[in-house]
């Protein structure tokens, strides 16, 4: 990846969508919640409100007239669900453990994600995926959460590697917006959620997750 760049030496990965098939679970979950109270959410707008704007879908049960304190429940039970569910179903994406086998101790790697803590725990705690990685940033490591630029720009001061050697790997606009925001190159994955979205501003918008390796070595 030269074309007047440096050569990268630190890959920041993203986690749900991009290392794990969390994103569409996260939505059904979310989905159904919001059905209970009777709130209607569909995929495009799940995709505009959490995987572009990073805004979340509970100012719709506002607007529904659900008041504060139920909307806090049902928050709640989302996450209580949705961390019930993680810890049930096999979640690393394929070819992925292969890709970190073939880029471990090559590069710098990190992994950026706006997941909490809580629920990041349950899904790699049988995942086998963080041996691979020499720091994680989760929120509460940085100021603002993805769409702005601080996850990587604090994924940069950790590594201790120049911005312009370092490449982010996202698969939403959200994502993208971020890295992008932080002066870093970045490889869009799309999801089935995100598949066919324009990621204006991408370097290189991937098939799968088995070609970050070869799109790191193109020209």
């Amino acid at each position: 990846m030269s074309s007047g760049h440096d050569a990268v030496k630190a890959i920041f990965w993203d986690n749900d969508g991009v290392l794990v098939d969390t994103e569409q679970l996260y939505f059904q979950v979310t989905q159904q919640v919001l059905a209970t109270a009777g709130v209607r959410l569909t995929d495009e707008e799940y995709v505009e409100l959490f995987l572009v704007q990073g805004r979340g879908a509970w100012h719709l049960a506002e607007e529904h007239g659900i008041p504060a304190e139920e909307i806090d429940r049902l928050r709640d039970r989302r996450n209580a669900i949705y961390g019930e569910a993680l810890g049930r179903a096999p979640l690393v994406l394929a070819g992925v453990r292969s890709v970190l086998d073939e880029l471990h101790g090559k590069y710098v790697m990190g992994i950026v994600t706006t997941c909490s803590r809580e629920h990041f725990e349950v899904i790699h705690q049988s995942s086998g995926l963080l041996e691979y990685f020499d720091f994680v940033l989760l929120p509460g490591d940085y100021p603002r959460k993805k769409p702005h630029p601080d996850p990587y720009l604090c994924a940069v001061q950790r590594s201790g590697v120049e911005r312009t050697a370092c490449v982010a790997v996202e698969d939403s606009e959200r994502g993208l917006a971020s890295a992008t925001a932080a002066g870093l190159r970045c490889l869009v994955v799309p999801t089935p959620l995100t598949r066919g979205r324009a990621f204006a501003g991408a370097y290189r918008i991937l098939d799968a997750v088995t070609d970050v390796p070869s799109a790191l070595a193109a020209p």
